[in-house]
């Protein structure tokens, strides 16, 4: 009787053990799957910020240029040419 309440005993813990390992994996599956989501968040707010660096940095090449500076000055704060005839729509 006591060989088989030690088998019965040595089958349970092994169960046991099993039953603890696969929980535990599929716990760590979880947990490496939320990983790579915000990988791949991470890296799609890295490329925005790459393209909005890019954007930038043309701005900044081209904030001195004579176009730019006009571009600005007609849109930003309505300034025109000294010779230039501005025609306002009052109809609207």
């Amino acid at each position: 009787m006591k060989i088989n309440i030690k088998k019965l005993l040595k089958k349970l813990l092994l169960v046991a053990f099993i039953a603890y390992v696969t929980i535990t994996l599929f716990n760590q599956q979880k947990v490496l799957n939320t990983y790579k989501d915000n990988i791949a968040s991470i890296e799609e707010d890295i490329e925005e910020a790459n393209e909005k660096k890019t954007s930038l940095v043309s701005l900044k090449e081209n904030a001195s240029s004579l176009e730019y500076i006009e571009k600005i000055a007609r849109e930003k704060l309505d300034m025109y040419m000294p010779n230039e005839k501005v025609y306002i729509d009052v109809g609207s």
